[in-house]
């Protein structure tokens, strides 16, 4: 049996993240296949800060200093692909997916980086426009290979276990029911109908959501916290960073944690990485 380790972080900066001691943290756990998101730097910058031992696969933003995805591995993409929605959907940056063999076994590797929207603006427009092309794309990956997982900033709460002030965020980008009813469809039965949090009905996809899974029916564990006041002194955060597996690979999880630091001056993201071990 073959342990996967996979960790993936929003790391706001890549440069950044490693000035203020990623570094540290990458080298106490022993991690296997990394995803980033909001990367917002080059594949050389990438290179220089990983090291040569990794694998890098990476799709930068249109838009120079922002967003950005990547994979990093300690074995070989053998294949990678950067499509999702309509050819004239501009979602790079966002999207990157990458296969991996292991012992035989391959695994699909998904860095997701969904848009954080702002409610009736383009920007909220355009993360509709992504849910969309991932509502297609899942079931399509499930096919290509029953051992795949989308790991990342997803951007959403998928209900109130995930959000610490719930109440105060129900009309706000992250938390629209329309929103939430994405993640009902993705994590619902496969073919039954399901009904989303906005009332609408479609049919669930069947993908599971390892955190939640792993973590029972608790408030959190939490992912994100704001920078400003006592947000993450006070765990006032939100679960927006996730990883969402096939039942095949779901089913071979043996950990889940989320690392978040010590302490509020031990951060070097406002996102605290996701790691999970699958055992091939």
């Amino acid at each position: 049996m073959t342990r996967l380790r996979l960790a993936s972080v929003n790391v706001n900066g890549v440069r950044a993240a490693f000035r203020k001691g990623m570094g540290d943290w990458l080298d106490t756990r022993d991690v296997d296949v990394l995803a980033l998101q909001e990367v917002r730097a080059s594949s050389d910058d990438l290179a220089g800060l990983l090291g040569d031992e990794w694998d890098i696969v990476h799709d930068p933003a249109t838009a120079k200093g922002r967003a950005g995805v990547a994979i990093a591995s300690r074995h070989r993409a053998h294949v990678h692909r950067v499509e999702i929605g309509p050819s004239d959907f501009d979602s790079a940056g966002r999207w990157i997916e990458a296969d991996y063999e292991l012992d035989g076994t391959t695994v699909t590797v998904v860095s997701c980086y969904v848009h954080s929207g702002e409610v009736d603006t383009p920007k909220q427009d355009e993360k509709w426009k992504f849910l969309d092309a991932m509502t297609e794309r899942l079931p399509a990956l499930r096919a290509h290979n029953p051992l795949a997982v989308v790991v990342g900033d997803l951007n959403v709460g998928h209900d109130q276990r995930d959000i610490k002030n719930w109440k105060g965020n129900v009309k706000r980008a992250g938390f629209l029911p329309r929103e939430r009813a994405y993640f009902s469809r993705f994590f619902g039965a496969e073919g039954e109908q399901v009904e989303g949090a906005d009332g609408s009905t479609g049919p669930g996809l069947g993908w599971v959501d390892v955190g939640r899974e792993q973590a029972g029916d608790v408030d959190g564990p939490y992912t994100w916290w704001s920078w400003r006041g006592q947000a993450f002194d006070n765990d006032s955060g939100w679960r927006i960073d996730y990883q969402v597996a096939t039942p095949d690979l779901a089913a071979k999880v043996s950990s889940y944690t989320v690392d978040r630091a010590a302490a509020y001056d031990q951060r070097w993201s406002d996102h605290a990485p996701v790691v999970v071990d699958y055992e091939l």
